[in-house]
């Protein structure tokens, strides 16, 4: 396989393309994640992940694959971004308590003049959870760095997730074996 590029610097995706036993280097994009407006929602984290991919590309060998991806949690069609401290984490918490929300990773996949893009989406329900939970794992676990303010694979994932309706790694935050499928079609 060619060189691969994680324009990333999640710790979940660089532990899921290690799971998968694929080689990589990791080049941090500092694209801005804001997105415009009018975007429909499965298209936000794809237009994210596009421009971490094009400023991560031009410092990489032409031969080199540069993976970007971006994950938005979508609540009745508001987008939860990553809580800025305590209070927010909490308050988001508490509104995914007992519902179902739709957790959005988009990815993209480029090199050279050749790019292959998606999303993929995954709905994941809450039981009802409560204060003393909430503020358990916003304290113990910090989820600062976390879309929607949670990590499925934390404390918070193991004793408050209901039901998963599709990819558990796309939660995570790459949805790893459509990335595969597509990583085979760059030989």
């Amino acid at each position: 396989m060619k060189p691969l590029v994680l324009a990333s610097q999640s710790p979940r995706r660089k532990q899921l393309l290690e799971w998968a036993n694929i080689p990589f280097t990791v080049l941090v994009s500092e694209a801005e994640e804001s997105f415009p407006p009018n975007l429909a929602k499965e298209d936000i984290p794809v237009f994210i992940a596009a421009k971490k991919a094009r400023a991560v590309q031009s410092r990489c060998s032409p031969d080199s694959i540069v993976l970007a991806a971006d994950t938005i949690v979508v609540l009745q069609d508001h987008i939860l971004g990553k809580p800025v401290h305590r209070e927010e984490a909490v308050s988001m918490l508490l509104s995914l308590a007992g519902l179902t929300h739709q957790v959005i990773t988009g990815v993209v996949l480029t090199q050279g003049d050749r790019t292959v893009s998606f999303s993929q989406t995954t709905s994941v329900t809450f039981h009802p959870l409560t204060l003393t939970q909430i503020e358990y794992y916003v304290d113990q676990y910090k989820p600062y760095d976390k879309a929607g303010g949670y990590a499925i694979q934390e404390w918070i994932g193991v004793v408050g997730i209901q039901s998963i309706k599709g990819d558990f790694y796309n939660v995570m935050g790459l949805p790893v074996s459509r990335v595969i499928h597509h990583l085979e079609t760059f030989k």
